[in-house]
């Protein structure tokens, strides 16, 4: 099982690039697509989902080319989009049978696929409540739910915790995780912590190209010298963050520490001791590159 993005371009008005040459393969396991807004990730998706058309470049699955394969190739696309209208007088059954008959499932393939499903995502004692009902968290295993429907191999999920408090995050994710087995899952988020914790690799995207490609560990490594720190005082922090918009603060014992990356230590600074992590790499590609 293999996608492949080829050069995949995309502009809209007055010539702005929204995808610029865009390649990247990606084989089973969980991809965190990641960069600031603009960065192009809604329109790759798109382009991905058969929604909107690439100018040009092409998509690839198992080699065939995906504008070729037509209804076969949506078949195997599954896909929750960051906002989703959901009918507040429908149950949970109801709306999974409606998405199910919107995607050509047998009646007896989608009820098997129904309640396997309600139970996945952990609503199958809230099955016939109606969806106005349900809170933030409950929405979103609900939209989980109705991708997976028709079983397919590649998942699309964007912004799946979005709004959510912490609990609902954690059990978000740990579903996530529980159903990528032998699927090309990505995952399109700003919680970084969400990429963080289930993800394989990690894409990062800037004004519509890709910059990196690697595993959450390794773009860390390419962070791992350029992260500095100094503790200071609340009025200290505010001159500090005047200086350096870039940077993160910390809680460290009783006191703060102010964190930054960039390529040299500035002056009354060290090298960071405390953990590194993706929000390090976010703030170094994402803001300092940007400075």
């Amino acid at each position: 099982m293999l996608l492949e993005l080829k050069n995949v371009t995309k502009s809209y008005k007055k010539g702005k690039l929204a995808l610029d040459d865009f390649s990247a393969e990606l084989s089973p396991g969980i991809y965190g697509l990641l960069g600031a807004n603009g960065a192009g990730k809604t329109t790759l998706m798109n382009i991905i989902t058969d929604n909107i058309s690439a100018d040009s470049g092409e998509i690839l699955y198992d080699g065939r080319d995906v504008r070729k394969m037509g209804k076969l190739w949506r078949s195997k696309l599954g896909y929750m989009p960051q906002q989703q209208g959901l009918y507040d007088d429908f149950t949970a059954n109801r709306f999974l049978w409606y998405m199910a008959a919107l995607k050509g499932l047998k009646k007896k393939d989608a009820k098997e696929q129904i309640e396997a499903l309600l139970k996945t995502v952990d609503l199958q004692n809230d099955a016939h409540k109606n969806l106005g009902g349900f809170s933030g968290g409950m929405k979103q295993r609900i939209l989980i739910a109705q991708a997976l429907l028709g079983e397919p191999e590649i998942l699309i999920l964007d912004e799946p915790t979005a709004g959510l408090d912490p609990r609902e995050r954690i059990r978000i994710r740990n579903r996530i995780s529980e159903i990528a087995n032998d699927k090309i899952v990505i995952l399109v988020t700003h919680v970084v912590s969400d990429i963080e914790c289930i993800a394989d690799r990690v894409i990062l995207m800037k004004n519509g190209r890709l910059i990196k490609n690697d595993s959450p560990t390794g773009l860390i490594k390419t962070v791992s010298d350029k992260s500095f720190e100094v503790s200071c005082t609340k009025k200290e922090l505010h001159e500090l963050q005047s200086k350096f918009p870039y940077g993160n603060v910390i809680q460290h014992g009783d006191g703060m520490v102010f964190r930054i990356v960039c390529d040299d230590c500035p002056e009354g600074f060290a090298k960071s001791k405390n953990n590194i992590g993706l929000e390090d790499v976010y703030l170094y590609y994402f803001d300092y590159m940007s400075e």
